[in-house]
């Protein structure tokens, strides 16, 4: 006999289906309004007119839009790696039994993370801009706001795993190092993988304020482009439309890796079907 399935929600009824269905027409209703209604205030204020948007089919406008898309990829590519590292290390370090590391890391951490990502890419410009250039004073700034708070998802990650999981390695003789590496580790970044794709997301995002120090990443070269073209609102636009894309690859991309990630830990947990 089959065990009971438990019912998390009740059955809607027919009027409460009725007002579903009412609400969802409702809302499709009002979207399509705002969508109207944008669109109109667009062509009363003459944003519309295809000389606003004729820029945008010529090949030095498109390639400039691909150079600036390559160059914020690229910055927040580097600077996922290494606030990736900064992450497991000061995690690491704030859960070191003894008090004479933790709690200078904590300190580090916790004034970095305090401070907002914007200012730390403008003081990193400010003080070694000379000598590294606008580029690494972005990945620089980014590294060490988003280092932190990945630090602090690595830490609670860890932490969330039983306790259970470490004594068992212990008992079986592995080592702290061992145990973490082996253990701990893997089933906390399982845990953490949206939250980590998150940030990433959130510093990906941040690298648009490289501009700021005018690196030449997607929202310098929209900025240009409408300044040069007079047509800043089809341009900003344009440059959100492909921050959405570049968004939208990301995430895919996460999707994928955690796919990934549950197809081998159900593979590693299946139970063996040859053995009794």
């Amino acid at each position: 006999m089959s065990a009971p399935t438990q019912v998390l929600f009740d059955e809607p009824g027919p009027r409460a289906r009725r007002l579903n269905v009412i609400l969802s027409v409702v809302s499709v209703v009002l979207l399509l309004g705002l969508i109207a209604f944008v669109v109109w205030k667009f062509s009363d204020a003459g944003q519309l007119e295809y000389a606003k948007w004729e820029p945008f089919t010529y090949a030095v406008i498109q390639q400039t839009l691909l150079a600036g898309m390559w160059a914020t990829i690229k910055v927040a590519i580097v600077a996922t790696i290494l606030a990736l590292v900064v992450g497991v290390v000061f995690a690491l370090l704030r859960l070191a039994p003894k008090k004479a590391v933790s709690l200078p890391a904590t300190l580090v951490l916790e004034v970095f993370r305090g401070v907002p990502v914007l200012l730390l890419i403008f003081a990193m410009f400010l003080v070694f801009g000379n000598e590294i250039g606008s580029f690494w004073s972005v990945v620089f700034g980014l590294t060490l706001y988003n280092g932190m708070v990945i630090a602090e998802i690595i830490r609670a990650g860890i932490l969330a795993v039983p306790r259970g999981q470490s004594e068992a390695a212990m008992s079986i003789g592995l080592r702290s190092s061992q145990t973490m590496r082996l253990i701990l580790m893997p089933q906390a970044v399982r845990a953490m993988m949206p939250t980590l794709i998150a940030q990433v997301v959130v510093l990906l995002k941040d690298s648009a304020l490289g501009f700021i120090v005018t690196y030449q990443d997607l929202l310098y070269q929209v900025n240009a482009i409408g300044r040069s073209y007079n047509n800043l609102l089809p341009t900003f636009i344009v440059g959100a439309v492909l921050f959405i894309i570049i968004n939208m690859v990301v995430a895919a991309i996460a999707r994928y890796l955690e796919k990934r990630m549950s197809q081998k830990t159900a593979a590693t947990t299946a139970p063996d079907k040859g053995t009794d």
